[in-house]
């Protein structure tokens, strides 16, 4: 009768800890998948968001160089004598037709401008315009109105030479300064324009133009 009522023996610790363990495990597995499921979502948005600057960076927020072009020049005050001579205490002025092109997502806000003639690599004439602003992805067209100063002009010994040969060669030099701000780039610019052109005094138009550009951040 003893031998009937034996009690089993326990299973070992080792065995039983196990078997709690396996109990345990769906659990965790579902805890580790929404953890892995949260940072990969993290992740995710945190690529997009690099991705979406670096993307604005080089397109809306790129500052491109503005673009500065001669357009013409033309003489507004040019008296002759014996049609090839400029009359003596008589005035010369030019007429300069400038545009500046903003490629840009925000204007261009410039200060004042400055535009010299030259003749013989003396300065013969200078011209200042006052501050103004070139429109987001617009060009912006000005006269710039350049009285020559006879006595330089007069005084030079090729004048005669050149002037009776009907051609008259030039050069002028532009500057542009400004600031372009966009959101939170913000950029000084300066832009130049040099120009070497050839006038026809009878027709008092341009007869050839080369000019150079030059932008600095």
């Amino acid at each position: 009768m003893a031998k009937r009522d034996q009690v089993r023996p326990l299973a070992p610790a080792a065995k039983r800890q196990s078997s709690d363990e396996e109990g345990a495990c769906p659990h965790h597995k579902k805890r580790g998948r929404k953890c892995l499921k949260f940072w990969v979502s993290v992740t995710a948005i945190f690529v997009v968001l690099v991705t979406a600057v670096i993307v604005l960076r080089f397109t809306v927020f790129r500052v491109q160089d503005p673009v500065i072009k001669m357009n013409g020049v033309t003489i507004t005050k040019l008296e002759l004598s014996n049609g090839s001579t400029p009359k003596p205490g008589v005035n010369i002025s030019l007429i300069a037709d400038v545009s500046v092109k903003n490629p840009n997502f925000a204007s261009f806000k410039y200060s004042s401008t400055t535009t010299t003639l030259y003749y013989d690599r003396q300065m013969v004439g200078e011209a200042r315009n006052g501050p103004g602003q070139a429109r987001a992805r617009r060009t912006m067209r000005m006269n710039v109105s350049v009285d020559i100063i006879p006595d330089r002009i007069m005084s030079n010994p090729n004048l005669n030479a050149d002037m009776s040969s009907g051609m008259l060669a030039m050069t002028t030099y532009t500057r542009v300064p400004g600031r372009m701000e966009i959101v939170i780039v913000k950029r000084n610019i300066v832009v130049e324009m040099r120009c070497s052109m050839t006038l026809n005094i009878t027709s008092q138009q341009i007869q050839t133009q080369k000019c150079k550009r030059k932008v600095y951040f």
